[in-house]
């Protein structure tokens, strides 16, 4: 009815008797015309020709309906290509219609049209860049927002689709959106215009970006009259940079982001936040580091909350872009591999790379091992990765050996031109030791402060020693030097009552070994009990027997020529051990006063600025002052943040990490609980055991929500442990069929899903002992989905123990099968165990001589079953999947004829469905293609 009223207009004249005007007042009926009235007119008519008459015609309608149908139109004479060409001219004229909504419609079809036009090219060559691409290019300046809408996503749509030639965009499209962004232009078009400008950026390539987009972008970007200008900019300035590139990013654009980030508007500064990180990583890295985190920390500080909220949720993905694949660690301890071929490995890889002679050696450099205690470290003088310092690396042939490095913050500062000459160290005092009384004093209350006693264990650095060491020089631990080299009879100071106070340190400490902070604090406290044990005249006969050693440049510790400790250092170290006894007893952590705290966490991968921001997004002010979910931002982007900071740094993040998870928001936990494998792969094997694992452990107890996470990549965590750490979690598996919502049954589909991946994972013992009690309960698990992925695990499940040697695991369950499910009681039971065996035959979990003497038998023996449903899918599995192996195809076995009979008995079955699937091969209804709806009717 409704297109019949579009058309009345253009009736004949005689028809008007049936309108309704005429109608007589006196009667109660009136006459409509039926459609079928008229179609014989428009039938009579070539497809030009209705094209015409409803393109004049004066209801916005019928033009609405033109516009719709032209795609059909061109399909219609695409034979003849003068048509084409007609159809194609009379677009143009229908595009200069006065009604908006005719345009708009239009414009709706233009992308269709011209991918036509592509595939009709020989016929209509040219037809889109001369017909199509100038109403589109005119309609992005219509009056009408509608139209420019259509035209803009019109404009993107063929750029993506490759239908605009590239000279047709440097001729027809770009001088035309330059034009648009002109002062004198319409706010709202300008806005608009600036936006696809960037938009098709990446679609054009970089050259005719920076040749005819980057100019009116950059002055755009300064428009100082309309701030959604600029905001458009700043929200699409990364696009601009990731197109033209690092150089064009750092000459042209940058300057302009400066501008941006200060803008006076806090939406402008909130978009730029927001594209900060695809920014720098257009950038190289000495402007990250020395420009764009000083601009950054700027708008974590912002006086606006949004902009603070922007830019604190792009922390995360900021501090990514410093991270540097050859020195994040990414690599994982494989079991079959020794530590002996790791180690000689990591040295391979240190001798391959090439030092420069003034390259600065960095903690990332390095790969941590936190396990290590300070009393195993055998490089002295090692960088610590918990100091912001860096040391000059030796070139290859230099055989001396880098100083200790100094824990004070001003006599860092004041070495800072000094430690970019090659051979130069970073030593408090500078001094030589032992050359005098005033000398040991201080050097020994450097060695024995609180800093290097309790910070994180250093690396182990696989180095060549014959190529680092000098011929005579002894590696010590940097915690002990000297110790036993400047030993003399003064060392006899050291009373019986300090021993036993070291001895009741060690004692107290014991209890918590299994803290690998508390570990390393036993291990110096245990060197340094059994150094004052040292017998003073074998110490001083010992070092008249040492030959000198070679001077350091610049330190020139000459061990041979160490005096004796004198009463004043030993006072210093008793000292030094009162504090630490005071410290430990004060209930701290590790022992750290709140200024080393502060240390532990630094490091020189990022600036130590960035990551102390990153670090507070866990304070729960944060939470009142920025934003409710920024904890959950914090744990979204943390693996992120310890693949740039490295193995070695992980100490800056396991304190947020804990409280993260820990977290009372669940969102917050749940976000770790999907990420953990990831972290796990980062931080490696020992650091994934020693603090990943009890926190994976709570989650395994927490909320489904959060277990969801752990669930999905359980095999991809599990494979990572050691083999004796994984067995544990065979106990814990059982807990999974347990829910808080027992209709969360994708809950228990993803632990059937995991339970396939994890097979590799143990062994026959292991799988038969506890993965088959669950796969089992999942085969009679409510929900046909479950059941179905559980007939999959115990097919899985046969192929891995019947391969394994002997067998016995294999038959074992197989002989479960036949008694839990093959002779169920419940029907159920008896259709779950022929979907197992179908399964089996499908997947070839078993070799076919193997099913026909485990299963088949008791397979055929259901073909009396009482039930139809078993023996409908009976039939399906004999007919459809048994008899098409070429086992049952060629051989002429006793196995063969049994399965023949049993077929030939459903044929001349009671019930209608049985004999239909048993007598016939219908290729409609495959097993895969009904067994679930078949499953799902069994409860």
């Amino acid at each position: 009815m409704a297109d019949l009223s579009l058309l009345q207009e253009d009736l004949p004249e005689d028809a008007d008797g049936f309108g309704v005007d005429d109608c007589s007042s006196e009667s109660d009926v009136i006459v409509v015309p039926s459609a079928l009235d008229f179609v014989s007119q428009d039938d009579m008519l070539t497809p030009l020709g209705r094209l015409d008459k409803y393109a004049a015609s004066e209801n916005v309608f019928n033009r609405q309906m033109v516009a719709r149908s032209l795609l059909d139109t061109l399909r219609e004479v695409c034979d003849d290509e003068r048509d084409c060409i007609a159809v194609l001219e009379r677009i143009s004229r229908l595009a200069d219609d006065s009604e908006p909504t005719v345009r708009a419609e239009l414009m709706e079809q233009v992308p269709h049209i011209a991918l036509f036009c592509q595939e009709n090219r020989p016929a209509i060559p040219y037809a889109f860049s001369k017909y199509l691409l100038p109403i589109v290019v005119r309609y992005l300046a219509d009056q009408n927002n509608q139209v420019r809408k259509t035209s803009q996503a019109a404009l993107l749509a063929l750029l993506e689709q490759e239908l605009i030639e590239r000279f047709d965009v440097e001729t027809k499209v770009c001088p035309v959106l330059v034009e648009l962004t002109a002062p004198d232009s319409n706010d709202d078009v300008k806005t608009e215009a600036v936006a696809i400008m960037c938009k098709m950026a990446p679609m054009v390539g970089k050259d005719i970006t920076e040749r005819l987009i980057l100019p009116r972008f950059c002055e755009m970007c300064c428009d100082c009259r309309m701030f959604h200008v600029r905001k458009v900019c700043a929200a699409n300035f990364g696009d601009i940079c990731s197109v033209v590139g690092q150089q064009a990013t750092e000459e042209m654009l940058l300057p302009r982001f400066f501008q941006l980030c200060s803008d006076n508007v806090w939406g402008v500064r909130k978009a730029c936040a927001e594209c900060f990180m695809a920014v720098s990583c257009a950038t190289c890295q000495e402007i990250r580091r020395t420009k764009l985190s000083a601009l950054f920390i700027n708008l974590i500080s912002d006086p606006s909350r949004w902009v603070r909220q922007a830019a604190f949720q792009s922390l995360g993905p900021f501090i990514s872009t410093f991270a540097n694949p050859s020195s994040s660690g990414q690599y994982f301890k494989e079991e079959n591999k020794s530590s002996e071929d790791t180690s000689v490995e990591d040295k391979n890889r240190t001798r391959d790379e090439e030092v420069p002679e003034d390259a600065q050696i960095r903690p990332e450099d390095v790969p941590a091992d936190p396990t290590v205690s300070n009393s195993s470290v055998k490089l002295e003088g090692a960088p610590d990765p918990d100091i912001g310092t860096e040391s000059p690396r030796k070139p290859p042939g230099d055989s001396s050996l880098p100083c200790p490095l100094s824990s004070e913050p001003h006599q860092e500062a004041a070495s800072n031109e000094d430690d970019k000459k090659p051979g130069t160290c970073r030593s408090a005092s500078r001094l030589e030791v032992g050359s005098s009384a005033q000398d040991s004093a201080p050097l020994d209350q450097e060695l024995y402060n609180s800093f290097h006693f309790w910070r994180t264990p250093l690396p182990e650095i696989d180095l060549d020693v014959e190529l680092e060491q000098g011929p005579g020089n002894k590696l010590v631990p940097e915690g002990l030097e000297g110790m036993p080299e400047a030993t003399s009879p003064a060392s006899a100071n050291i009373t019986v009552a300090t021993r036993q106070e070291l001895e009741e340190m060690i004692e107290n400490l014991e209890p918590h070994i299994d803290d690998p902070d508390v570990k390393a604090q036993v291990d110096v406290l245990a060197a340094a009990l059994r150094a004052s044990s040292l017998d003073a005249c074998d110490e001083v006969s010992e070092a008249a027997r040492r030959a000198p050693q070679d001077e350091l440049p610049g330190c020139r510790l000459d061990h041979g020529t160490s005096g004796p400790l004198t009463s004043e250092a030993v006072e210093n170290m008793e000292s030094a051990l009162r504090y630490i006894h005071d410290d430990s007893d004060s209930g701290t952590s590790g022992g750290f006063s709140p200024d080393e705290e502060r240390r532990a966490k630094v490091q020189d991968v990022v600036p130590q600025a960035l990551l102390d921001q990153y670090l507070s997004m866990t304070d729960p002010s944060r939470a009142q002052t920025v934003d409710t979910e920024i904890a959950k931002h914090c744990a979204y982007s943390l693996p992120g943040v310890a693949l740039t900071l490295g193995r070695q740094n992980w100490h800056c993040l396991r304190e947020t990490y804990e409280t993260l998870a820990s977290d009372m928001q669940w969102k917050v936990r749940r976000t770790l609980a999907f990420s953990i494998h990831e972290l796990a792969v980062i931080l490696g094997d020992q650091l994934t055991a020693a603090d990943l694992v009890p926190i994976f452990n709570g989650f395994l107890k927490d909320l489904d929500e959060v277990r969801i996470g752990v669930l999905k990549h359980l095999h991809d965590f599990l494979k990572l442990l050691h083999i004796d750490k994984r067995r544990e979690y065979l106990y814990q598996l059982q807990e999974f069929l347990v829910t808080d919502n027992s209709r969360n049954w994708r809950f228990r589909a993803e632990l059937a899903e995991q339970l396939i991946l994890l097979l590799e994972l143990y062994s026959p013992r292991d799988i038969y002992d506890y993965l088959r009690p669950i796969a089992l309960n999942l085969c009679a698990d409510k929900v046909s989905s479950v059941r179905w992925i559980s007939y999959k695990l115990v097919g899985e499940m046969v192929r891995k123990l019947h391969r394994a040697a002997p067998p016995t695991f294999g038959v074992d369950l197989i002989r479960e099968l036949v008694e839990s499910f093959g002779r169920c009681p419940r029907w159920s039971g008896r259709q779950a165990f022929v979907f197992v065996c179908q399964t089996v035959i499908e997947d070839e979990c078993l070799p076919m001589d193997q099913f026909a003497v485990h299963l088949m038998p008791h397979l055929l023996t259901l073909a009396n079953d009482r039930v139809p449903n078993v023996r409908v899918l009976l039939a399906k599995t004999l007919r459809q999947t048994l008899l098409e192996k070429e086992y049952f195809l060629t051989s002429a076995s006793c196995h063969q004829e049994a399965v023949e009979q049993t077929i030939m008995a459903l044929q001349m079955d009671r019930d209608s469905d049985v004999k239909y699937f048993a007598s016939i091969h219908p290729a409609s209804t495959k097993i895969s293609e009904d067994a679930m709806s078949t499953a799902s009717s069994t409860y």
